[in-house]
């Protein structure tokens, strides 16, 4: 069956929406619903901070890796076809995770459905980009859109700790096979096909070097702690991936029909609001994976308790971001975007004056809510201005690029956040536990993690295993404060990129170029759509 069009299309449009937000449900939830599990994970799997943040990031790795890839064979071969064979996969690859047995097996797991997640993702959102034609519907859309994704930050923590209530930590990932089997037989029935009718050959080369290129960053930072920010191991590691990046850029630039055309980037509205997602879900991702722990062995919340701890990020992300589209209407995409991360900036910073005995119903929930209300405000007028830049046929490229920021973005945030985390609390919790009397092995043993510094804590002699306990926590606490201090940076040297380069405001008009002047692509068809900006 080929591309459904016409009336038909246009006549359930809105359920087609509905189709598309279930199937980014599924894969976003799986980049939070393992954060709240970490603590139960590390004690039945002896998983250190190492290995809990591959477990997090071999998921966010593969996926980001292969979001290019994933675009362009949709945009090559059918966009529902890929969208269809990645939710299946995915299903899959989730009952393999859930019989894993050790760290290993469960990070191979979580590595295999970043690659199915690679393939539904970007059918999303140019799918949705390719039914909504109407630029007033799409900016709705994509609103839409953008809530769910928002939605499934704080969705994955509560569902995660209601089942962990009741089931071990393989229950995280049986539960996304239901939802699977409804995603993929409403999309049958009701998902159009489409494709780009000039997407070239196909490009391996540049298929491995994106994916080589991310991959390596992200390994390099993650074990920066283990080997040293100074390392050879971590400069040169960087270093080469900075180089397989520039290899790729050029290699790009060179291929009439590049996987990503590199010049896309020469349009300010493109490459900032690029930028603004990528430090935003930096920031957001992080802090994440600092809350979860924080929430479960600081404050001792059972792992529902911690879920439920988190649904003011999602009731506030999701009321912010139909708002965030309203408001770019009307006030423009510059202003709307700065203050979106502004304000995460602004929870980041509450957050770095959170203590152990805060009160939930202070800095912890106003911390959130402002990180909250300013994803709202960044992600669905960015991802706007990102879609709005590219005609139809181009529609997987460009939601590769907005879903490749969004994921190595996180990637980072949990590698950089979490080695800042880990670098601060290992040195802290060696220092503390050592000054009460426990020998050194005992303060590395416990610095591996802050549920392993907990349990070394609790085998001290009684005389000193409240010290001990208080200590690690305000261990753990001082990492968390330098890793906010890192996300609030990142997210307010964002927001100033925001107010320097992006463009003020869209205007209805003609395809835009790849400069951003509104000629129109050649070999596609010409639709109305949000083009050059002011």
């Amino acid at each position: 069956m080929e591309a459904r069009t016409g009336r038909t299309v246009a006549d359930r449009r809105w359920w087609i929406l509905a189709v598309l937000c279930l199937s980014v449900l599924l894969v976003v939830v799986d980049n939070t619903i393992v954060n709240v599990a970490l603590p139960t994970m590390s004690r039945d799997l002896n998983a250190s901070t190492s290995a809990l943040q591959w477990v997090v990031d071999a998921y966010t790795l593969s996926f980001a890796g292969l979001l290019l890839l994933g675009g362009n064979l949709g945009d090559r071969l059918g966009r529902r076809r890929f969208l269809q064979v990645g939710l299946v996969l995915f299903g899959v690859f989730s009952v393999g995770a859930a019989l894993s047995t050790n760290t290993g097996e469960l990070i191979a797991a979580r590595a295999a459905m970043g690659l199915a997640a690679a393939l539904v993702y970007p059918a999303t959102l140019a799918i949705l980009n390719n039914v909504f034609t109407v630029v007033r519907e799409r900016v709705i859309a994509i609103g839409v859109w953008s809530a769910i994704s928002g939605l499934a930050v704080a969705i994955g923590p509560v569902s995660g700790g209601a089942l962990l209530r009741h089931f071990s930590w393989s229950s995280v990932f049986y539960v996304s096979v239901p939802l699977v089997v409804i995603a993929v037989i409403a999309g049958r029935l009701l998902l159009p096909e489409s494709r780009d009718p000039n997407a070239g050959r196909f490009d391996p080369l540049g298929a491995i070097l994106s994916a080589a290129g991310i991959a390596l960053l992200t390994y390099s930072i993650i074990e920066a702690p283990q080997h040293g920010w100074g390392s050879v191991a971590t400069v040169g590691g960087v270093a080469g991936s900075l180089v397989l990046l520039a290899v790729f850029a050029w290699w790009q630039v060179r291929r009439p029909d590049p996987m990503l055309d590199v010049r896309l980037f020469r349009n300010a509205r493109f490459s900032a609001a690029s930028v603004a997602i990528a430090l935003a879900f930096f920031g957001l991702f992080g802090f994440i994976f600092m809350i979860t722990q924080y929430f479960q062995i600081v404050r001792g919340y059972d792992p529902l308790g911690a879920g439920i701890a988190t649904l003011p990020f999602a009731l506030v992300t999701a009321g912010f971001s139909p708002i965030a589209m309203l408001l770019m209407r009307r006030f423009g995409t510059k202003l709307v975007v700065a203050a979106g991360l502004a304000t995460m900036s602004a929870g980041f910073m509450v957050a770095m004056t959170t203590a152990i005995g805060s009160s939930y119903w202070g800095n912890v929930v106003i911390s959130m809510a402002l990180m909250a209300a300013g994803l709202g405000l960044t992600t669905g007028p960015a991802t706007e201005a990102i879609m709005g830049a590219l005609p139809p046929g181009k529609a997987g490229a460009g939601s590769a690029v907005n879903d490749t920021t969004r994921e190595v973005g996180g990637t980072l945030g949990v590698a950089i956040i979490g080695s800042v985390l880990n670098s601060a609390y290992g040195s802290h919790v060696l220092t503390g536990l050592t000054s009460l009397g426990a020998p050194a092995a005992a303060g590395h043993l416990a610095g591996q993690s802050v549920a392993a510094g907990m349990a070394v804590a609790g085998r001290l002699p009684a005389p000193v295993r409240d010290a001990a306990q208080s200590a690690v926590r305000s261990a753990f606490m001082t990492g968390v404060h330098r890793g906010s201090l890192v996300a609030a940076g990142a997210t307010l040297a964002a927001a100033l990129l925001a107010l320097v380069f992006v463009p003020a405001r869209a205007v209805t008009g003609a395809e835009p170029s790849i400069d951003g002047t509104g000629a129109a692509d050649s070999g596609t068809v010409t639709v109305p759509r949000v083009s050059a900006e002011r």
